[in-house]
């Protein structure tokens, strides 16, 4: 069986470790989508899709299940996103999500969804990561060491501290 599991990964934590984990006891192979593959240099996105491949695969590779890593841009129209993310994607047999909106969607073309317990959700959250980034406080303690070693070799740590100081927003700087 193929499992499907979506995430921004901005950047990939332990929280996301976890669900991978719990999720690659059910399934033989399991997709990971990149969502909002286009969105980067932003204080709410500062990693490109690549970027975030990169870290996703490094931090997934010993675990014994067969993975796939996609990038999946995001698509304005609710109503045809799942057809838009099966097209983009190796078929997958069961989708795993808390999102409310994405099990809805889900569910309603047909898709049997799974969820699963939040693991440390109070600093296990991607918002509470670029804080720390932006601020100078621990940050590495919370991903896994393939991705704090992503984050360094990008200088990613600099990158979202800059576009912090005129950017405090999540838009793009108003000069662009």
């Amino acid at each position: 069986m193929r499992g499907f599991y979506i995430g921004r990964y901005q950047p990939f934590h332990d929280g996301h470790r976890h669900m991978v984990e719990e999720i690659a006891a059910e399934v033989d192979e399991l997709v990971l989508g990149i969502g909002s593959a286009g969105d980067s240099h932003t204080t709410r996105n500062p990693f490109t899709a690549g970027e975030r491949v990169m870290m996703v695969t490094k931090a997934v590779e010993e675990l014994d299940v067969t993975t796939y890593v996609v990038p999946i841009e995001d698509l304005e129209r609710n109503s045809v996103w799942v057809s838009h993310v099966q097209s983009m994607t190796p078929r997958f047999d069961v989708a795993y999500s808390n999102n409310p909106l994405v099990v809805r969607l889900f569910e309603e073309a047909g898709v049997e969804v799974r969820g699963s317990p939040m693991f440390r959700r109070d600093v296990l959250e991607g918002t509470e990561l670029r804080e720390r980034m932006i601020h100078g406080r621990d940050w590495e303690a919370l991903v896994p060491e393939t991705v704090v070693d992503v984050i360094e070799e990008i200088d990613g740590v600099e990158r979202i501290r800059r576009i912090a100081e005129t950017d405090t927003n999540g838009d793009a700087p108003s000069d662009a």
